[in-house]
Order: structure tokens, then C-alpha cells, then sequence
């Protein structure tokens, strides 16, 4: 029998079982967490694609077979913060092809907090919202498991971890393999074929096609090992030590100038753990944190690299150090820390000879930039009865150089703070609202590059006011969650054709989440999610299309999931658009059409060391683009037009876990 209170909970925003099945147990107005995501997101190792089915306020940007990006209510890019184990994280590509969230697989993660608005006074930058991703921990007893995944197009995927150790050592090791033959999309075409049909209707210029011999390689090879020592120096006290290491080869782009030759990056994380100092004073915590990635992207593989092709590579690092304490006075409950960090990140083109794999002269593409911040930061806690209180306030100076002095340099300072009030009205129904302010600084893409230069040396940093709203209700038979919110963008960094560069405008971005789940039987479980939103610019100039890009349309999900035995459930899901014709026309966004498609998984557990999972994603395999062409992503043209990649089509896949 379904256990009642765990489904109450984990059915809140999204299916139970959908086709990445993930549960989601902890909701707020302002977050989601979601657990369980090694054991539950097994069509691929790609988080943003278990992230797009599980959250109603996220989308896919559909860039690649893997490592794909996604949007917070409309929010993407460096207006959401992304760490992982408090080691904040960036990629390199000035295209996206490595978003932060990609340089971590699903297998090796145990929860993921998503925060929806201004509420994240902890890191730097967290403008409209935020992923916490938190990995697995190392464990005292002796745990393993290895994971087998096949798939349509010749996916494969292997995946083990070992976990144990004693009462001063744990320890933990890691690692997934991955690949996968080119995705077909609805109407049969890979994604070489999609880039040649685009061609042929005038979308794209034929020198970007793929040579012959090319175009039925592989989409993609990702390989990632993660490793963590805990060691235990005193009674509450812990030096942990950990590191991830990504590497990810020959990723196809097919509505992009180039494919990402290789994507390597490093994740180093020391920190030091001491709880319950005083009987008031619960936790001291200092972390030293370091990352970095490697990115070149070429045109090796198409038509215009047959004799030389050309590489535009790409590096970044990011490293910091934060301090956080947590204690209690009376009833009230407070954090207060101190975290600096600094970012660097450059980028080179040149050319090789594809016979003799000589390098011509090299050319700076984004000149070598550091990004210095240092910020105070506090939280506080304090419930009134019914009434719960959270505030949080967080200051930061921030110092941008880059190496060319020709170039100026960009000081930066800002107050964010925010207010959360959740009110319970009765045992089965509860209130929200929040008040939040938040600043992001421009990053050296929207500064310095180009050559010409498209980076805007005089961009303001952006600021976002938001109240959201909530409502919660939890009962034997159903729940409901739903949520309004109000942003306004004040000096919102935005990139227009019109000039070919970066400007600050104002703008609003407001919208609805709505989700809940109804037990029609004792294993029977029925549940949906929807999100609408809409961004206007603020006072644009005659015949300036007043729509903001990057703002999907309503889009929603429900679920039916039938418990025939003990843990084995079967599920059958339709998600579906509405059509997308609010766009920003004069920003190379296009109308695009609605959609729907339907999922059907059966998830069976064998005995309590084995299960095994069969499913089909897009059913009747429906062609479709759930991701838009806004400018501000350098995709493949030819004159106004610009190159849609079609979703997968029709997908079987089969996973298989063994534990002990």
C-alpha cells in the first residue's frame, strides 16, 4: 500500500513517477527540493532534463543531446545561481554548451534545491533564483550499487558507487560513462539531418553542415568520477575533503557554428565542520572551494573545417572561501557569514591545419578577466505561534579587472535582503508571502567580448524586486500548491541585434504555478502541475516589440501512477504547450507551435537488491521544439531566420540498479 504522507508530499509540483521520476518532499514558497535523484532520473545523466519534468517553473533549453541549460521563470544564464556542495560553479563556453549544472551527473547527487525568486542571501549573484546541489555523502556501513542504462540511438550507461569506512574515516567513490548515437527527432532526422534540412530550406549556410564522414558520429561521450574522504578529528567535528572531475568529449550542436571538442572540468571542495560548539551555538563552518573547466569548441566536423578548421577556446575558474556560523538566542535562530571568492575567465581563437594539426596564430576572443566579490551575509528565524518569520540580508563589493588596458574596469556595490511569512491556518492549510530584493553584476561576456567588442564596457548591475505568494493544502485525498509572483528588473542586461550588443533595460516578469495531486485509491495517484508567465520591457519606443524572450508559455503536466505491488508502480504522463506567440520578434525569437506528448515507465523492484525500469518517452512520436531563438544564443541563420533543434522523438529505454 502507497504510504499516504510520503505521496502528500512528494507529489506537489510534478508527477510522482514521471518519466525521470523524481519525488519531491520538501516544498516552500520560495523552493523545491528534490530528492532521490541518483536512484530516480535514469533516462540520461542530465540534471537539466530531470530538472525540466520534475519543477513547473523550469524549462529545458534544448542545446544537445546532453548537457543541456535550463530557465527559472524565464531566468537563465547568470540571473540564477548554480553550486554544488557550496562550491559555486560556472561554465566557460560563451555559448552555454556547458552549463554549470551539466558539470555534475545525476548518479552522484542526493537532492536538489531549486529557489524560485530573490531568496538566497547565502550566494553570490542568486538574482531570480538558484540550484543548491547537494552530492552523496560518504556512510559508515558498506553500501554500493551499479547501474546499467540502454536506450534508443545506441545510448549505454554504466554507473557505480561504493560508500563506508569507520568511526573516524568514511569515505565514498564514484563514477558514470556515458554515450549516445544522435538523437532522432519526431520526423526520423538525426541531428546532422536536422542541420541539413535547415539548410535546404535556407536556415542555415551549407558550410556549416557536416562533412560526410562525420555525420553519423556519436552525439556525445561523458565520463565523471567523484570522490570524498570524511575524516572525524574531534567529538562534532569533521574535515571533509572532496572532488569531482568531468569529461565530456565530441559534443554535437547542431543549430550552433561549432561542436564542443571536449568539456573537462574539476571540482575541489576542503571544508570544516563543527556542531554543537555551546548548547546555543550549533554549527561553525568554513569551506575553501576551487573549480575549474577547460572548453574549446571548433568547426572541425562540418564542411567550412575540411582544410582548416577553427577553435574558439574557452577557460574559466572560480575559487572561494566562506564562513558560516549558526547559533540560537532564545527562540530566535540566526546564520551570519563572510564569503569572497574570485572568477577568472578568457578565451583564444585560432586555426589548425586538419592534415597536419599545425596551429596558426592565436587571437584573444574575451580577454583574460578577474571577478572579485566579497560580501557580509545574515539570516534570521522566528516563529509567533501560527506565524513563521525568515529574513535575510546580504552585502556585496565587487571588483571586475580585465588584463586589456584598454579596457575599463567595473567596481560594484549592493544591499539585497528579503522577507519570508508563512502563516498556518489550520493543520491541513498554510499561507506564504515574500518580499525579496537582489543584485547580480554583469560577467565578462557582457562587458569585454568580441572583437569588434558586443560587450557593453558601461553595463549597470541588475537589480530584481519580487513579492511571490502562496497557498498550500494538505489532505487525506488531494493537495494543492499554488503560487503567484511579481518581478520587477531594474537595469535588466540585455542583448539586442539592434547594435549587436548588451544594454540595460527595465522590465517585468510575472506569473502562476499551479500543481497537486489527488488519491483516487490506495494506489492510485493522480497528479499535475502547470506554470504560466509573462515578461513585458518597460517603456520601449514605438514599434519595439515589448515582449520578453526566454518567457515559454503555459505548460503543464499530469500523471497517473498505479502501485501494483510493494514499490513497483507503472505511470503513464502527458506534458504538454501551449503555443508560443509571445516572442521578441526583433530579438530572433519565432512563433512556435503547441505540443504535447505522452510518457509510459513501469518501474519494477525484483527484491531488495535489484530493480529494474522500462519506459517510452514521446510515445507517438511527436516533432517538436520546446526551446526558442533568442539572439542572445549564437545559433545557426541565414538572413532573419534562424535554426530550430527539434526535440527527441519516440525514446525505449531500460535501466537496471543492483544495491548492496
Amino acid at each position: 500500500m502507497i504510504n499516504r504522507k510520503i505521496i502528500s508530499l512528494s507529489l506537489i509540483t510534478a508527477a510522482l513517477l514521471s518519466a525521470n521520476e523524481i519525488q519531491l518532499p520538501k516544498i516552500s514558497v520560495e523552493s523545491t527540493t528534490i530528492t532521490e535523484v541518483s536512484q530516480n532520473a535514469q533516462v540520461s545523466a542530465d540534471l537539466a532534463q530531470a530538472l525540466s519534468s520534475s519543477v513547473p517553473s523550469i524549462d529545458l533549453n534544448r542545446r544537445s543531446g546532453i548537457a543541456n541549460d535550463i530557465y527559472i521563470r524565464g531566468q537563465k544564464r547568470d540571473n540564477i545561481s548554480v553550486d554544488v556542495d557550496g562550491t559555486k560553479v560556472f561554465g566557460a563556453c560563451i555559448n552555454r554548451m556547458d552549463p554549470p549544472i551539466s558539470h555534475i551527473v545525476t548518479n552522484q547527487i542526493e537532492e536538489v534545491e531549486v529557489i524560485e525568486g530573490p531568496y538566497d542571501v547565502e550566494n553570490f549573484g542568486t538574482l531570480s533564483g538558484g540550484v543548491k546541489i547537494t552530492t552523496k555523502e560518504p556512510t559508515k556501513e558498506l553500501k554500493g550499487e551499479v547501474n546499467f542504462g540502454l536506450g534508443s540511438w545506441g545510448y549505454k550507461k554504466i554507473g557505480a558507487s561504493v560508500s563506508g569506512g569507520t568511526d573516524r574515516v568514511r569515505a565514498l567513490l564514484s563514477f558514470s560513462h556515458e554515450s549516445s548515437g544522435q538523437y532522432e527527432d519526431g520526423d526520423g532526422n538525426t541531428i546532422a539531418e536536422q542541420l541539413d534540412k535547415a539548410i535546404l530550406e535556407g536556415l542555415a549556410p551549407g558550410t556549416t553542415a557536416y562533412q560526410t564522414k562525420y555525420k553519423d558520429i556519436d552525439a556525445y561521450t561523458k565520463k565523471s568520477v567523484m570522490s570524498k574522504i570524511y575524516i572525524k578529528t574531534l567529538e562534532d567535528q569533521e574535515l571533509r575533503l572532496s572532488y569531482t572531475g568531468n569529461r565530456s568529449d565530441d559534443v554535437l550542436y547542431g543549430n550552433s557554428q561549432m561542436d564542443a571538442a571536449y568539456d573537462d572540468s574539476n571540482i575541489y571542495s576542503i571544508e570544516y565542520n563543527i556542531d554543537n560548539l555551546t548548547n546555543n551555538y550549533k554549527n561553525l563552518n568554513i569551506q575553501y572551494y576551487y573549480s575549474d573547466v577547460d572548453h574549446p569548441m571548433d568547426t572541425k566536423f562540418r564542411v567550412s573545417g575540411a582544410a582548416t578548421y577553427n577553435t574558439n577556446h574557452l577557460k574559466t575558474s572560480m575559487q572561494g572561501v566562506k564562513l558560516k556560523n549558526s547559533f540560537e538566542l532564545d527562540s530566535y535562530k540566526f546564520l551570519l557569514g563572510l564569503d569572497g571568492s574570485r572568477r577568472t575567465w578568457e578565451g583564444e581563437k585560432y586555426g589548425t591545419d586538419a592534415t597536419t594539426g599545425v596551429e596558426n596564430a592565436h587571437v584573444v576572443s574575451l580577454t583574460h578577466t578577474e571577478t572579485e566579490n566579497r560580501a557580509i551575509f545574515a539570516k534570521a528565524e522566528k516563529s509567533f505561534g501560527d506565524l513563521k518569520i525568515e529574513t535575510g540580508a546580504r552585502f556585496d563589493s565587487t571588483e571586475i579587472t580585465p588584463d586589456d588596458p584598454s579596457k575599463s574596469a567595473n567596481d560594484y556595490n549592493a544591499l539585497s535582503a528579503n522577507i519570508m511569512t508563512t502563516y498556518t491556518l489550520s493543520a491541513q492549510n498554510k499561507i506564504f508571502l515574500g518580499i525579496g530584493s537582489s543584485s547580480r553584476v554583469p560577467d565578462a561576456r557582457e562587458l569585454y567580448l568580441g572583437t569588434p567588442q558586443i560587450g557593453n564596457e558601461n553595463l549597470k548591475q541588475t537589480k530584481n524586486r519580487e513579492i511571490d505568494l502562496g497557498y498550500e493544502a494538505t489532505y487525506e485525498s488531494f493537495t494543492l500548491k499554488a503560487k503567484t509572483f511579481y518581478s520587477m528588473l531594474e537595469d535588466y542586461i540585455y542583448y539586442t541585434k539592434i547594435g549587436n550588443t548588451f544594454n540595460n533595460i527595465d522590465a517585468n516578469v510575472y506569473g502562476a504555478e499551479l500543481s497537486g495531486s489527488i488519491y483516487a485509491t490506495d494506489a492510485l495517484v493522480v497528479s499535475m502541475g502547470v506554470s504560466y508567465k509573462v515578461g513585458k520591457k518597460d517603456d520601449v519606443a514605438a514599434g519595439v516589440d515589448e515582449d520578453l524572450a526566454d518567457i515559454a508559455p503555459l505548460r503543464g503536466n499530469i500523471s497517473l501512477n498505479y502501485e501494483y505491488m510493494n514499490n513497483s508502480v507503472a505511470t503513464l504522463e502527458m506534458q504538454a504547450s501551449d503555443n508560443w506567440d509571445k516572442i521578441d520578434s526583433d530579438n530572433g525569437e519565432q512563433k512556435l507551435s503547441g505540443w504535447s506528448i505522452y510518457n509510459a515507465k513501469i518501474k519494477h523492484k525484483i527484491d531488495k537488491h535489484a530493480e529494474i525500469s522500462v519506459g517510452v518517452n514521446n510515445i507517438f512520436d511527436k516533432t517538436y521544439a520546446a526551446s526558442n531563438t533568442y539572439a542572445d544564443l549564437i545559433l545557426l541563420s541565414a538572413g532573419s531566420d534562424t535554426m530550430l533543434l527539434n526535440e527527441p522523438g519516440r525514446y525505449f529505454y531500460t535501466n537496471l540498479t543492483f544495491k548492496f
